[in-house]
Order: C-alpha cells, then structure tokens, then sequence
C-alpha cells in the first residue's frame, strides 16, 4: 500500500521484494527502520536512503529511472490492455496521463507485426 491505496504486483516484482525483505531480514534483524530500502547506514536509524543510493545501480547504463518507469507503465499497459482507469489506479497517474498510456498502447497493439525481407514475421 502505497499513499492508502494498494498497488497490485507483478510476479517478478514480488518475487523480488520478497527476496530483498528475507535478505534485510537476515542482514538486519534488529533493525527499527520501517523503510524497504535501506543499507548499513540507514539501519541504524529510521531515515530512508538517498536518492543517490537508489540511483548508484543505474550510473553508466542506457536508462535511466525515468525511462524504466515510462516503459513499466507502457508495458503494463500492453499487458493488461490499453485500460487508462487501471493505469491510473495501479500507479497512482493522472487521468490525461493514463489516457496518453492507454493510447501509446492502443496504437502499439492495433500495429500490424513487422515482418522481415523474406516475408517472415
């Protein structure tokens, strides 16, 4: 529950977030800190990590957070059809902003698959 309202998992977010909290679990297992994420720093106290700590993965990679949120959406989007009334409840989006999505994915899916020279798609 993110902001009082639940937000729905992937199956490989949460196989992830269960693996990280059973990790935190044995790495921290006295901590007080309420956060999901935090490291040896914060597990002293109650603050959350840095922005810097949660970005330091993705320096020197081809994306960034910003546009592995955009794909996040648009590929939920793709998955579960171009509804902008669950983009916009899964994420929290504004309703222009679920209707851009649900457009983008409207139009990927309507396109027609691209095929090669051959003739093979």
């Amino acid at each position: 529950m993110i902001n009082d309202r639940v937000r729905p998992l992937d199956e490989l977010t949460l196989h992830v977030a269960r693996e990280w909290l059973d990790y935190r679990r044995r790495r921290w297992p006295d901590t007080g800190n309420l956060h999901l994420l935090i490291n040896k720093f914060t597990a002293v106290g109650t603050a959350p990590v840095s922005a810097v700590s949660v970005t330091a993965a993705l320096r020197g990679q081809a994306a960034n957070l910003e546009q592995l949120r955009v794909d996040r959406q648009l590929e939920e989007a793709l998955a579960h059809g171009p509804d902008p009334l669950h983009l916009a409840e899964v994420f929290g989006l504004d309703e222009k902003t679920a209707i851009r999505y649900a457009n983008s994915a409207r139009d990927l899916l309507e396109r027609p698959l691209e095929t090669s020279p051959d003739g093979a798609t």
